[in-house]
């Protein structure tokens, strides 16, 4: 399986058909897909495997959902994702991990090389994220990846729409680019 983005501890790979049961096992967590929109059936996970994973990969050349690998243990620890929020435009970066890996810094170790691939590698102008309300952890992890609180925002798409307001994060390249090269 080729590895195409690293860091110290991580590996990001692409989601293959292989990885569905631990797919379905991941949204089968109540605690991990709490602020996932709820667990999933196995007949949600393909569709969403299909559309948003597999077919999205040839439809948008750099952008997708990826898994992240412990570089050590070979472990799956969850996914990654640069990729439009469904229904818009906008590309968002994101994560979701395994109970098991919360607590370690994958979110934000993995989540900064992503969102640097975004603005360095795809010259992407502008790159969102979102975090329900009372996910605190991952609000905290978009900050710590040099995203910035722009207040709240609802979208009409089903997907998000039950959840209402979410916390919604930005940033512009330019100012990402600049405070990295001064800081």
């Amino acid at each position: 399986m080729i590895h195409w983005l690293e860091t110290p501890r991580l590996l990001l790979r692409r989601i293959t058909a292989d990885d569905r049961a631990w797919l379905c096992e991941l949204y089968a967590d109540p605690e991990v897909t709490r602020y996932l929109g709820g667990t999933q059936t196995p007949d949600a996970v393909d569709r969403m495997l299909r559309h948003r994973v597999l077919d999205y990969y040839e439809a948008h050349p750099g952008l997708g959902i990826w898994m992240t690998v412990e570089r050590e243990t070979g472990a799956r620890a969850g996914f990654h994702l640069l990729n439009n929020i469904q229904g818009e435009s906008i590309i968002q970066v994101g994560f979701a991990l395994s109970s098991w890996a919360w607590g370690r810094g994958y979110g934000t170790e993995m989540g900064s090389a992503v969102l640097r691939h975004g603005f360095v590698t795809l010259g992407l102008e502008n790159i969102a994220g979102m975090a329900s309300l009372g996910n605190l952890a991952s609000q905290r992890v978009l900050e710590k990846i040099g995203l910035k609180r722009r207040g709240e925002r609802a979208f009409p798409h089903p997907a998000y729409a039950s959840e209402g307001p979410m916390a919604w994060f930005e940033r512009d390249a330019a100012d990402w680019l600049a405070e990295r090269m001064t800081g």
